[in-house]
């Protein structure tokens, strides 16, 4: 048996069919199986959507569970403070019950000898009225604080209610036992995405803006092979006559303007198509088929190579123009060049790079004119190129290294902002990053996957 796999990179969420029968976990918070059907040879065709690895940490029910025990720990700081009040009031009143003791007996001499005492006792009198009067306020909140109670009250059956919905929902199972139930149900479907190193591109969705800045034309990136540490973000504006590389440690800082450090490279650069690689920055040499390997923490130049034969300086650019004759990049398989010959009449060519050499490891010739691509780029081996930088544009044509053969395809995406000057995968983040009229944005893709189970050997 061979399970067909769809999966989608980086939105997350997961759906656990049995353990909750009511309750569907929300698309930042686990696994979750998109679509599945069976195809006509009987086998399982299914997409699935992968988690962050906080799973279940923010599922429907622990954020009920602890909304409730926030309310419980409030109500039971206010009885705290209603109980500290209601005891300081008490001590006053029976104070105050002292003096309305006394007033009493003082009425009571008024009442028996009027005339001798009436004006000796009625200053005392007035005394005692002014010493009852701050029990006014004390009465008044004893009302208050009557109401609070019976609030109070009214909140513990809500809570009761929802408790024993919730427990009644769970059934048997412990919580703490359904939590540990899916966090191995996470790991054996982390053991089989390990798996899904490489498939076919179905689908591209987005973008997602994450800056506006620069100028119409520039590239942006980060490093697929960087540890899960380093988020680091390289920004190179413009497509001509620059020389400088800006560098945020993170995400946050790229979308918040906060350079880490400015590079100051020691040639300028040619086009938009540069890749962050290891370490090292790759690009295009101004007015030449150069490609030059530039270390960031060295630098240095660690290496520059010509490729051979290839077009510059706008001899074979995309649609677009801006001196994009070459285009390096990167996916899952390692690092590429494409590019276009007169050899190969202007059409597109592929070539393997060595990243530590530059030298070309294997090449091969389509027969797509280089002029008539909008931009590309490579996934697991395979050349994706879109018919155009404008709105309307989509992949139209693919080329798998691995059969040497082409398809013509139709997955459309969203030009948002109407001209694309780079386009380019990150095989660690399983998405695009582009450069879209000044706006930084980055695509997720859909990958389709084929994987072997244990059925497949017997």
């Amino acid at each position: 048996m061979r399970v067909l796999l769809s999966v989608i990179y980086p939105v997350l969420s997961l759906t656990i069919f049995g353990l909750y029968p009511s309750m569907t976990i929300g698309p930042k918070e686990g696994w979750q199986v998109y679509s599945s059907a069976q195809d006509a040879d009987g086998r399982c065709i299914c997409t699935v959507v992968a988690p962050e690895q906080s799973l279940c940490s923010r599922d429907a029910k622990s954020r009920q569970l602890r909304q409730l025990l926030e309310k419980v720990q409030n109500m039971s700081q206010s009885i705290e403070v209603l109980n500290l009040r209601t005891q300081r009031d008490f001590q006053y009143v029976i104070k105050m019950e002292n003096q309305m003791k006394g007033l009493r007996t003082k009425f009571k001499q008024i009442e028996d000898d009027r005339k001798s005492v009436m004006a000796r006792n009625f200053q005392e009198l007035k005394e005692k009225m002014d010493e009852l009067k701050p029990l006014i306020p004390v009465l008044e909140q004893y009302k208050t604080d009557a109401a609070l109670v019976s609030h109070f009250k009214e909140e513990i059956r809500n809570l009761s209610a929802v408790l024993t919905s919730i427990q009644e929902e769970l059934g048997a199972y412990d919580y703490d036992q359904l939590y540990q139930r899916v966090l191995r149900l996470d790991g054996r479907l982390r053991s089989c995405m390990g798996k899904l190193t490489c498939g076919k591109l179905m689908k591209i969705t987005g973008p997602a803006t994450m800056k506006t800045s620069g100028t119409r034309f520039g590239a942006w990136m980060t490093d697929p092979l960087a540890t899960t540490r380093s988020n680091r973000v390289w920004y190179m504006d413009g497509y001509t006559n620059s020389k400088i590389v800006r560098e945020y440690k993170t995400m946050e800082d790229f979308v918040a303007g906060v350079v880490s450090r400015t590079y100051s490279l020691p040639f300028k650069w040619e086009g938009t198509n540069h890749m962050v690689y290891n370490g090292s920055l790759f690009y295009n040499k101004y007015q030449s088929n150069i490609i030059v390997k530039y270390s960031f923490d060295s630098g240095s130049v660690l290496a520059q190579r010509a490729l051979e034969f290839a077009g510059f300086h706008n001899m074979y650019p995309y649609t677009w123009g801006g001196f994009s004759d070459i285009d390096v990049m990167a996916d899952e398989l390692g690092m590429w060049a494409v590019y276009a010959t007169n050899q190969n009449a202007g059409n597109v060519v592929v070539s393997q790079i060595d990243p530590d050499t530059l030298h070309v490891l294997q090449t091969w010739n389509t027969e797509y004119s280089k002029r008539n691509a909008g931009e590309a780029f490579m996934i697991c081996g395979t050349l994706y190129i879109t018919n155009s930088h404008l709105s309307g544009a989509k992949v139209y044509y693919a080329y798998s290294t691995k059969t040497s053969t082409y398809e013509y395809t139709d997955i459309p995406f969203h030009n948002q902002y109407f001209h694309m000057s780079m386009l380019d995968y990150n095989a660690r983040e399983r998405a695009l990053y582009a450069w879209n009229n000044g706006h930084q944005v980055i695509f997720n893709v859909t990958l389709f996957h084929v994987i072997k189970t244990d059925d497949d050997d017997s």
